[in-house]
């Protein structure tokens, strides 16, 4: 049996990578920086060149950043979206082994035991590696070694390209200068190692080899089972000395069904009696996966070679053909046939368990076409994708950001928490309008002001209640807010604030604002 080999490719810049390719090339250009909302504000995640130039680091708080570069852009990480690119990366990596794993977050480990012939040698192999990964602009730093340890080590700390015989997996090799870092250990086990003058894997090696070294060293780590905090463990790994199981990514291959016609067709009615077959296959397909779809794409090959595509997704995911047939009947009054289509094809690109057997009140209704998710359905095919959504409670204890849109049938995000209130209103206005205070009161609430051209008098009064602006999203000048809840002379109800006070410093006389009704 031939020795093992392993390939690691490393993305160091995946996520901003990625952000690339989907907002175009220009983003490179500017200094961009990737973040995530925690306790105490905005963090980076992902910096950009032109950002790392001007000083800003991953995991450098938003404010501290800007402080070095005001002129830094930001836009929101997606943890979610990165590791669906690379699993989508790993099927396309096996181009070089029989398969490939995911090595989170930003790496893959390929198995190219006996197959480095087929390119021209392991160098060529890891050439051909670079070529690829440059050619759809993602940075890479690939390695190859006898263990998926000794492999991630190479790319992360090793020059660029490198290879490791067998031979050289143990004893003073090229892994003996490596830092203790290329251990994959966690900060704090990294820090104690350093804290006892081990700083390269060839230290941990010969303490470990000495006399009562290992006892010593397992003594101090006892309780810790996981590799990423067992030095022991991590550096037998590296060595071949302990196993290190690996989860290959299988490929899923999406339901599709598809007709290939004698004869094309030309006539709207054989279209339907086509897609009709199609959509009880489909059913048939998704039912035998215990699955659903939510999104589904109808791809339509003209004998001239021309091929319309229309999607439909939906709100729920679901497997019942005839109401699949008649939300794509909707979508196929403009497709023009030409001298005739001669493929039908159908295939389901998102889609979800769903349980074989529904004894629900909510599957005899979407059998009978009368279920919300069947609604909600016929209502985005007429109005147009995104049209229909609702609105979600977010915790933010600014008004005008308690809220979210969504799909209408997600479930409801889990918020940071619960934030109580006084009364709000029922109708807020879509950005708050100007009022034009004529008299205000010593307690500093209005006695009458103007609103859209009319004059209001102020009957009744609650408030203040303060609210101060999020720190760690607005400038550093925005003004506090105190809300009041008025009524006028004749009985209607606002709600009205305050921007800011006289001795705040920040600016001139505060402004008054009006943000909802009451009913």
């Amino acid at each position: 049996m031939p020795p093992r080999r392993i390939l690691s490719l490393w993305l160091p810049a995946l996520a901003m990578d990625r952000h690339r390719l989907l907002h175009g090339p220009e983003e490179a250009d500017r200094p961009l920086v990737l973040i995530a909302d925690t306790a105490h504000g905005p963090r980076i995640e992902a910096v950009g060149g032109p950002a790392s130039e001007a000083g800003a680091r991953t995991g450098m708080m938003l404010a501290d950043a800007r402080a070095l570069c005001p002129a830094i852009a930001t836009a929101p990480c997606d943890p979610a979206g990165d590791r669906a690119f690379l699993e989508k990366l790993a099927v396309w990596a096996a181009r070089w082994g029989p398969w490939a794993a995911i090595d989170p977050p930003d790496g893959l480990l390929v198995d190219v035991t006996a197959v480095a012939h087929l390119f021209g040698g392991e160098a060529a192999l890891v050439t051909d590696a670079h070529e690829a990964f440059e050619r759809h602009g993602l940075a890479v730093r690939a390695a190859i070694a006898p263990t998926a340890g000794a492999a991630w080590a190479l790319a992360h700390h090793g020059p660029p390209g490198s290879i490791l015989g067998p031979e050289d997996a143990c004893g003073d090799g090229p892994l003996a200068g490596l830092p203790v870092a290329a251990l994959r250990l966690e900060g704090e086990v990294l820090t104690v190692l350093r804290r006892l003058g081990i700083r390269r894997i060839g230290q941990l090696s010969r303490v470990e080899s000495g006399p009562g070294g290992r006892d010593a060293i397992q003594r101090r780590f006892r309780n810790r089972r996981s590799p990423a905090v067992n030095p022991l463990l991590r550096l037998d790994q590296i060595l071949g000395h302990a196993p290190e199981p690996l989860v290959p990514v299988v490929p899923v291959m999406p339901p599709l069904v598809q007709r290939r016609l004698v004869e094309p067709i030309r006539h709207r009615a054989l279209l339907d009696r086509v897609l009709g077959d199609l959509a009880e296959e489909m059913a048939r397909e998704l039912e035998s996966r215990a699955e659903g779809a939510r999104r589904l794409e109808l791809g339509l090959w003209r004998v001239d070679g021309e091929v319309t595509a229309r999607s439909l997704e939906m709100a729920a995911a679901t497997r019942d053909s005839a109401h699949i047939h008649r939300l794509f009947g909707g979508k196929l009054d403009d497709v023009d046939a030409g001298f005739g289509i001669e493929i039908v094809r159908l295939r389901a690109n998102w889609v979800e368990p769903v349980a074989r057997v529904q004894g629900d009140l909510e599957a005899g209704a979407e059998r009978c076409g009368t279920s919300l998710s069947a609604c909600i359905d016929r209502l985005a095919v007429r109005l147009g994708e995104g049209a229909v959504s609702r609105p979600v409670a977010f915790a933010s204890h600014l008004p005008e950001r308690a809220q979210r849109w969504q799909t209408p049938l997600s479930p409801e995000p889990v918020s940071q928490g619960e934030l109580a209130f006084h009364a709000r209103p029922l109708k807020l206005l879509d950005r708050p309008e100007a009022i034009t205070v004529l008299y205000a009161t010593p307690d500093g609430y209005p006695q009458r002001f103007r609103w859209r051209g009319k004059v209001h008098d102020v009957a009744r009064v609650e408030g203040p209640e303060r609210i101060a602006p999020e720190w760690w999203r607005e400038k550093g000048g925005t003004r506090l807010r105190d809300y009041y809840r008025i009524e006028d002379q004749v009985g209607r109800r606002y709600w009205i604030y305050r921007a800011g006070l006289v001795t705040d410093g920040r600016g001139g006389l505060p402004g008054w604002f009006l943000q909802g009704l009451f009913a």
